[in-house]
């Protein structure tokens, strides 16, 4: 059953509120126990005792500043200051000398700067004394002042450093004196219940082709974050390639650091589109995958990155060919270093893929590697969070708004020079929306670890989803929807477990546009499922649709939402949609014996792409082959059943 209902735009911005904030007195099954012992009354107010999330919070989990070499060498000026005043809400400048400023803030920042080489750019921008007595030093310095070909090339082969473990200049004095220095910039901005600034960096491996797995040169980046202050981070400093390129190396030094500190911390992986089949596979070091192993990832990364700039990673049409909006913002284009796709390794690096093969490993291995939330972030290198449309200021400094930015090269082959990725193929993508109770370091952190998060393109919808047994139709438009979902279900990230004779899974679903951006075209249920022979599936089911469309029976709307978009003006109207889509669903395939997961995708209507904007903003006509229109979207964290 689906529900719509039409808003002004006054009203959605209100209705942000209402969604978020449950009301009514269905409460933790513990309320007033304490004031009973004590002599006191019931308290009236039915929220001095509510202790589940009520925010949705807006955030960048993957973000580089100048302090990382593929940044800080090619032309980035701006610091991690840069970086949350910008995310705080202030103006900036970005490295063309252009004024920045957000739509409206985020809630919270994680910059994660490449632990490899960390500051080195920062060093030799400052021609630092002792870095240029080296010989290395001087080369670097060279080619970071010479053509922005020669800088990119010396980033290359610094890249390169990475996969050989070798680093060319290496002085534990300087990373420290960097790494405190990154903290406690993250501390000075750091403004406990406005605004959040998590530690973290980025733990850079690249596949060395030694081990079995497939070619060296595929990205198997992870974004380490920390829950804590600079008392527990400064006592470690960042595990990098350099320390050892082996995950289960990264994942040893996480477990020392809980141990030493009292801290907490964990991993997320970088998207897989560029990985050519190595993120999520399932052979380690040339061997099949083994229970610890599965264990200990499950442990350690419990999110995945499912969109980013370089492409969007939940399905893919190949993997999915019934899913008409599986192709977006794809990159197909290989690894980092020109080694070319194979059909066969895209099942191991697209979300929706990896869901169905770590329900598949855990019948086979009683542990699922692969139980991952999943969230948005930029990986953006110019100090600056900006993922929509008509504010998108690129992922590298020379990707600043220009006449000619667009057609620049994102990247070669490096045998034979072809373009595989041009500029106009990066997407402005993405953010991470987490539910917390409060705005802080814990909270939000807390919210990643038990997966309540979700995944925007960009914009900020918001979306909440529940699963239970006995969720009946018109529970999702009750004011205390948000109670109910967590007295007698599990909200995403959780698990389902024990179905009662006759039962099946219900879900209540609530989305939301971004106040400041486009009406909803759908909002989607996605299964993926283990039938009884070991194989996996999945499945589509539209249960919200605007515009008073039908649902078929087969669980699917055949009719477009149609589009308002005037490519040449770059603009377009919320006369088709939806303000707020609401749906409660009742899983009419299931079976009690099969192990399964369930996701939402919320859909917008379609609106210009970034490059419509530019089109716009400059007077130029763009390509045939450059994509001009894009239908943003938000994918949740899954809900397991198991048998």
């Amino acid at each position: 059953m689906q529900y719509s209902k039409p808003m002004t735009s006054i009203m959605a911005a209100i209705a942000i509120t209402l969604l978020a904030m449950p009301v009514g007195s269905a409460l933790a099954q513990d309320t007033g126990t304490l004031d009973q012992v004590v002599g006191q009354p019931e308290p009236y107010s039915p929220y001095v005792d509510q202790h589940f999330p009520q925010r949705v919070l807006w955030g960048d989990a993957h973000h580089h500043t100048s302090l990382s070499v593929d940044s800080g060498m090619i032309g980035n000026n701006n610091s991690p200051d840069v970086s949350f005043r910008l995310a705080r809400g202030e103006e900036v400048t970005s490295n063309t000398g252009q004024r920045v400023q957000l739509v409206r803030p985020l809630d919270f920042l994680v910059v994660t700067d490449h632990a490899e080489y960390l500051g080195i750019a920062k060093l030799l921008n400052e021609a630092n004394p002792a870095l240029l007595a080296t010989d290395v030093g001087k080369e670097w310095y060279a080619s970071m002042k010479g053509s922005p070909q020669e800088a990119w090339q010396t980033v290359v082969s610094m890249q390169k450093d990475f996969t050989s473990g070798v680093p060319r200049f290496e002085d534990s004095k300087v990373t420290r004196t960097v790494w405190d220095e990154v903290v406690d910039i993250a501390s000075k901005y750091n403004q406990p219940g406005t605004f959040t600034a998590l530690n973290g960096y980025e733990w850079s491996t690249v596949s060395n082709g030694k081990d079995g797995s497939g070619p060296a040169g595929a990205n198997l980046h992870r974004v380490v974050i920390f829950r804590d202050g600079p008392d527990r981070v400064k006592q470690v400093l960042p595990f990098s390639a350099f320390d050892s390129g082996d995950p289960e190396k990264l994942w040893e030094y996480m477990a020392a650091y809980e141990k030493k500190t009292g801290g907490q911390i964990l991993a997320i992986p970088h998207n897989g589109n560029i990985s050519n089949g190595q993120m999520y596979a399932e052979v380690i070091k040339g061997k099949d995958m083994t229970k610890d192993y599965a264990e200990r990832r499950a442990r350690w990364e419990p999110l995945m990155e499912a969109t980013q700039e370089k492409g969007d990673g939940e399905a893919h049409p190949m993997l999915s060919p019934e899913d008409e909006f599986a192709d977006f913002e794809k990159w197909d284009f290989g690894d980092s270093f020109g080694n070319p796709k194979e059909d066969w390794m895209l099942q191991y690096e697209y979300a929706r893929s990896t869901l169905k093969n770590g329900i598949r490993l855990e019948a086979e291995l009683g542990a699922n590697p692969f139980k991952y939330g999943m969230i948005g972030s930029t990986d953006n290198h110019v100090s600056m969070t900006t993922t929509r449309e008509e504010n998108y200021f690129g992922k590298l400094p020379s990707e600043d708004p220009s006449p000619d930015r667009y057609k620049g090269v994102f990247l070669k082959d490096s045998n034979t020079g072809e373009v595989i990725v041009s500029n106009w193929q990066l997407g402005a993508s993405g953010l991470v929306a987490v539910w917390a109770r409060e705005n802080t370091r814990e909270a939000i952190f807390d919210a990643m670890a038990r997966k309540e998060v979700y995944a925007s393109t960009g914009t900020r919808m918001t979306v909440r989803i529940f699963g239970g047994w006995d969720f009946q139709p018109d529970e999702v438009k009750r004011p205390d929807f948000a109670a109910q979902g967590y007295a007698r279900g599990v909200p995403m990230g959780g698990d389902l477990e024990n179905a009662p004779t006759g039962a099946a899974p219900t879900f209540m679903i609530r989305s939301l546009r971004d106040p400041d951006g486009a009406n909803l075209d759908r909002v989607q249920i996605i299964k993926g499922w283990l039938d009884k022979d070991g194989n996996t599936h999945e499945r589509i089911y539209d249960v919200a649709v605007s515009d008073g469309r039908e649902i078929g029976a087969d669980g699917r709307c055949k009719t477009p939402v149609g589009t308002t978009v005037d490519v040449d003006d770059a603009s377009y109207t919320n006369s088709i949609g939806e303000v707020m889509l609401m749906a409660h669903w009742r899983d009419p395939d299931f079976d009690p014996n099969q192990r399964a997961f369930y996701y939402v995708r919320v859909i917008e209507i379609p609106t210009p792409r970034w490059t419509a904007y530019d089109a716009k903003r400059f007077g130029i006509t763009m390509p045939k082959e450059v994509t001009m229109t894009v239908q943003d979207r938000a994918y949740t964290s899954p809900i397991w059943y198991t048998p």
